[in-house]
């Protein structure tokens, strides 16, 4: 059985990825929970297509299940939020 990542652990994994992958190895110290990742630049059309594929391989999330919703990615809060809700053990 394996254990579902808590929000925060989930939201720091996140954080890491985008500033390994989106930054590169530029200051990351803004990327806050609730900065802005699409108004900002820092995810574009082609890196929203790269961070579904990573949320789908390292979460396990069916990319059926997620709204490709600019609301659902505008930032670290957002995402942590889509991928704990279809996360989430199905009820028995």
């Amino acid at each position: 059985m394996t254990t579902t990542p808590t929000p925060h652990a989930i939201a720091d994994e996140l954080r890491a990825h985008i500033a390994a992958e989106y930054l590169a190895g530029e200051d990351a110290s803004d990327l806050t929970d609730d900065f802005d990742l699409v108004a900002s630049g820092v995810i574009d059309s082609l890196g929203l297509v790269r961070l579904v594929s990573h949320i789908v391989t390292a979460y396990q999330v069916p990319v059926d299940d997620l709204e490709i919703k600019p609301e659902h990615f505008r930032n670290i809060a957002a995402i942590t939020e889509l991928i704990v809700r279809h996360s989430a053990p199905a009820a028995a």
